[in-house]
């Protein structure tokens, strides 16, 4: 009791004094490192999810093909038999959500004055493109009609101001392949698409399967591969295992973890996780070095105080009591204080945007949050625990204390 009475009298004196400033000063400091450790789990973890999802709504998580060693993943494939019994099983799988095929070929584009190559991705009528909406910019998806083929195609937006295309315009399209003459087909654009990923945004346009199967000469039942999508992207590496494992799956295909078609993208994103770190272990480290030196020139400040104390019976854990009591008050402080203006922060970007990104960089135009509860508690409980017990080092200056001498202390 007399430990936590003059300790709240020194924390909340309300004259000037110099514990008073060193407090306060300490408050914000603890504030500040919460706030910032709070903030860049958020960040980091919004950023890598964002630009993770971009890539699986444009891919799926998993590709079955042909295997082919030794070629790029990213190329045209080696056709295969469309297998129901495969994709039954696939299916029914609790982690998969939908299995596409698609199909790709390498086309130009051309208008009156402008030329431009792509890789033309071809979809059947089964393909959900409510996995792209986030990216279209202008006009809609590909319309898979009754005829033979589809004339539309969805352009992304670096494509289409190069070439001065809008959604509605048509063009000539000409596929190319060694050996055969360029067959061009009318086409018209359908609308635009944006990824913000630029080796993606500069080489695919969204088209019908049905016109890549025309073009190459397969049959009805003929695809370039299949892509699965899931539920969560953090059960990959099982499924693809899982998927192997089938009794179905041909010994000639392969299922492949969409992490290795962009292996750069998705190598970059982990080098995030060793820059936010770093960053969080400076943070702790200020806190504690702060708090430590507040701790240490409360004491010394206190000398006197503590002497008459002593003087007066007080055992060294009494007197220890009252700086600790302080050390706690001001990590309490500031941890519920960094805590609440993180949320306030990370609750403005949601809804503003404030914080830009340049796209061509970082993939995305505004950063991105993802709040995990369970982050900020254990940052909050962590900052407490490793303060407190560190705190406890200095506060053993108190038993070096004489009575005597801090009396006459000056």
């Amino acid at each position: 009791m007399v430990a936590g009475f003059i300790a709240n009298r020194i924390a909340f004196n309300r004259q000037q004094s110099f514990s008073r400033f060193i407090i306060r000063l300490s408050i914000a400091a603890t504030v500040i490192s919460v706030m910032v450790m709070i903030v860049t789990l958020a960040f980091a973890n919004g950023f890598q999810e964002a630009v993770s999802q971009k890539i699986f709504s444009f891919w799926g998580h998993i590709r079955i093909q042909e295997k082919q060693p030794g070629k790029a993943i990213i190329s045209e494939e080696i056709p295969i038999t469309r297998n129901p019994g495969l994709e039954k099983s696939i299916s029914a799988d609790p982690e998969v959500v939908s299995v596409h095929p698609f199909a790709t070929r390498y086309a130009l584009l051309k208008t009156k004055e402008e030329i431009e190559g792509v890789l033309i991705k071809g979809f059947d009528s089964t393909y959900r493109f409510g996995n792209l909406s986030d990216f279209i910019q202008t006009g809609r998806p590909p319309r898979f009609t009754d005829s033979l083929f589809s004339r539309e195609v969805l352009l992304s937006v670096y494509t289409a101001d190069r070439m001065k295309l809008r959604a509605g315009d048509s063009l000539i399209m000409y596929f190319l392949k060694p050996g055969e003459e360029p067959s061009p087909r009318k086409i018209f654009v359908s609308g635009t698409y944006k990824t913000g990923i630029e080796e993606y945004d500069r080489l695919f346009a969204l088209g019908d399967i049905r016109l890549i199967r025309r073009l190459n000469q397969w049959s009805d039942d003929q695809v370039g591969g299949y892509e699965v999508f899931l539920r969560d992207y953090r059960v990959t590496d099982s499924v693809t295992n899982r998927l192997h494992e089938l009794d179905s799956f041909p010994a000639t295909w392969d299922a492949i973890s969409v992490k290795k078609v962009s292996p750069n993208i998705f190598d970059w994103l982990k080098m995030q996780d060793l820059t936010r770190n770093v960053l969080i272990g400076f943070m702790i480290a200020v806190a504690v070095i702060n708090l430590i030196t507040c701790l240490l020139i409360l004491v010394l400040e206190r000398v006197r105080m503590i002497g008459v104390l002593k003087a007066l019976g007080a055992q060294n854990w009494t007197v220890q009591q009252i700086f600790l009591r302080q050390s706690l008050f001001i990590t309490l402080t500031g941890i519920v204080a960094g805590t609440v203006i993180a949320l306030l922060l990370l609750y403005l970007q949601t809804k503003t945007g404030f914080i830009r990104l340049p796209e061509n960089a970082y993939y995305l135009s505004e950063a991105a949050v993802k709040i995990s509860w369970w982050e900020i508690l254990i940052v909050d409980a962590g900052t407490l625990l490793i303060t407190l017990l560190i705190l406890m080092i200095p506060s053993l200056l108190v038993r070096k204390i004489q009575p005597v001498k801090a009396i006459r202390f000056r």
